[in-house]
């Protein structure tokens, strides 16, 4: 459902990001549109959220006030249950992803010899430029959405800015094999950091998106995410041991 809400006293963007950065850690709302010039809020929500509880959200970003516009989308009317896709429905792009991915490495790596750290190698360099391009067509989308579940990015929105560049960083470095045990050590520490905020987020059954391919598809934060995060430290570690 689709609702649309006034909001008065937002005067910039960084009045947008914080708005939206706090009525996104709400977990029945899905994605949320701000507007600066006619100050409003488009929310997409799992199910309905009382004005009340969106109005101590905004409090946290600054002194706005939300109230009902009054207008309802049409896809907010809902004569029947929505159906709920299926688990390879709604992961089909990070598993599409992660295919190609591992497909171009095989092959890159067997022109060479093929070698089990040479192709965790290449993986790791196509995972890393991969992601990070994603979260770059859309940066400031991608902090929003980071900041619902990181621990650094909650308190430091300029960690979800700076992430995706990180990422690209190590996405090359790991094509050019660059100080290999740097580069690894440095994949375990970001990595491993990242996924406290996403094992917290699923222990405790937040609804919320996932970030790992920016603000670009709809991914519910599971255990999904979880497994992604702890591979790269997984592979990174054994980098380090081979």
């Amino acid at each position: 459902m689709i609702h649309t809400y006034n909001i008065t006293g937002m005067t910039c963007n960084n009045c947008v990001a914080k708005v939206k950065s706090e009525l996104l850690k709400i977990g029945e709302i899905t994605s949320a549109d701000i507007q600066l010039n006619a100050p409003q809020a488009t929310l997409s929500m799992h199910k309905h959220v009382n004005q009340t509880v969106l109005q101590v959200a905004i409090n946290k970003a600054g002194n706005y006030t939300i109230t009902e516009s009054g207008h309802q989308h049409p896809s907010s009317i809902s004569t029947a249950p929505e159906v709920e896709k299926s688990w390879l429905l709604t992961y089909k792009p990070l598993l599409l992803v992660f295919t190609f991915i591992t497909g171009i490495s095989l092959v890159a790596s067997w022109q060479n010899d093929f070698h089990l750290n040479n192709w965790m190698h290449y993986f790791m360099a196509g995972f890393f430029l991969a992601f990070s391009f994603f979260k770059l067509l859309d940066l400031q989308g991608f902090a929003n959405s980071y900041s619902t579940y990181d621990v650094l990015a909650k308190h430091w929105r300029g960690y979800g800015m700076l992430y995706p560049f990180i990422e690209l960083a190590l996405g090359i470095a790991y094509l050019t094999q660059w100080n290999p045990t740097i580069t690894n050590i440095a994949t375990i520490v970001v990595m491993g950091f990242s996924a406290i905020g996403v094992i917290q987020s699923v222990l405790e059954k937040r609804k919320i998106k996932c970030a790992c391919l920016g603000a670009v598809f709809n991914l519910p934060m599971s255990t999904v995410t979880i497994v992604e995060d702890l591979l790269m430290v997984a592979m990174a570690a054994a980098m380090l041991i081979l």
